[in-house]
């Protein structure tokens, strides 16, 4: 699928005529981060495949619904699942969605993920805000067709993630007597985990987490002009770093465990945004 401003402004209209709702700020939850949407006031419910565009969600603890309602108070977005290139999906795919929420008037975008430790003071169940990252997904979700509406052909990564953003969460944090640690994230295509040797890369690199998701929404969110944020829940060590096999039943376990505590997290930020 190439993104079209026409296919855009079909999805935008889609949403808008379903809902007064006008939100500010989307949150896009990771791997078994369900809590949040609990919390939303008369949510309308809608599942990514009826969205015009949007292609669904296949992966356990992604739900691919959007839903818009209100949360302390503050109208908002949320998608309850994301996609990921190791689903089949293209770059411009699974960025879809930023895209059109931008064009539906979101100007905050709050992104979560699972994600490996690699630093050694980043431990299972750690919160973690992410300052910058580094790409090994070998591919960019700008490649290809380019419209003038979408922003600057070639955008600067400099400031990603809005500074603005991470001191109101390290606020909301300090507010619930919570320890947000931070760390450079290092995106891999998947779906395999990553060798033992390429963490130790990764590290010398400077990453301090690893994941499989996160950097193809901020490269079109940033394009965009949205500000970003991105806090993850670190829900295992990455290969090589502990003495049990990587899997996806122990992702899903450690995100219940820090559900409740990143989910008020969330609405702590919300409310201060």
């Amino acid at each position: 699928m190439i993104p079209t401003p026409q296919m855009i402004q079909e999805a935008v209209a889609f949403l808008k005529a379903r809902t007064s709702e006008r939100p500010e700020t989307a949150v896009v939850l990771g791997s078994g981060l369900g809590r949040l949407a609990e919390g939303v006031q008369s949510p309308l419910l809608l599942p990514y495949g009826d969205i015009p565009g949007f292609v669904t969600s296949t992966v356990h603890g992604h739900a691919g619904k959007l839903i818009l309602g209100k949360l302390k108070g503050k109208e908002l977005a949320i998608m309850q699942g994301r996609l990921h290139f190791y689903e089949g999906y293209s770059g411009a795919e699974i960025t879809f969605p930023i895209r059109v929420l931008k064009h539906f008037g979101i100007k905050n975008l709050i992104l979560t993920s699972a994600v490996g430790g690699i630093a050694p003071e980043l431990k299972p169940g750690d919160l973690a805000m992410i300052t910058d990252h580094i790409n090994f997904m070998g591919d960019n979700p700008l490649r290809g067709f380019h419209d003038d509406s979408f922003g600057a052909r070639f955008p600067d990564m400099s400031s990603a993630y809005d500074a603005g953003l991470r001191a109101t969460a390290q606020k909301a944090a300090r507010s619930l007597k919570l320890k947000l640690k931070e760390a450079v994230y290092c995106a891999c295509r998947g779906p395999s985990y990553e060798t033992p040797a390429e963490i130790r890369l990764f590290k010398q690199l400077g990453a301090g987490v690893v994941g499989m998701s996160v950097v193809p929404e901020v490269i079109v969110a940033n394009q965009e002009g949205i500000r970003i944020l991105t806090i993850a829940y670190i829900s295992n060590k990455a290969a090589g770093l502990s003495k049990t096999p990587l899997t996806h039943e122990e992702v899903l376990a450690t995100g219940k465990k820090v559900e409740a505590s990143l989910a008020n997290l969330l609405a702590k930020i919300i409310e201060l945004i």
